[in-house]
């Protein structure tokens, strides 16, 4: 870790990075759920089935949701030069 300062457009990049990570991560499980849990607000059916379809579907969402966080800002951080 260096003691360098970052200029504003260094600073302003890694904002916008930032900001792509979380607002396609918010899609990516957003579109998770509705796939997974959609049939919940489709279809009729028995209780233990909606309750274990919307469970997994805010599982693997939130789960799908934090790896892409990780996964853009990682790559971030390995393009840029040093």
């Amino acid at each position: 870790m260096g003691t360098s300062r970052r200029s504003q457009a260094q600073r302003d990049e890694m904002t916008v990075e930032i900001g792509y990570a979380l607002l396609s991560a918010c899609f990516l499980g957003a579109v998770v759920f509705g796939a997974i849990a959609g049939p919940v607000a489709v279809w009729r059916l028995p209780a233990g089935a909606e309750r274990f379809l919307l469970v997994a579907g805010a599982s693997v969402g939130s789960v799908l949701a934090v790896l892409r966080v990780v996964h853009v800002l990682w790559r971030y951080a390995g393009a840029r030069p040093r």
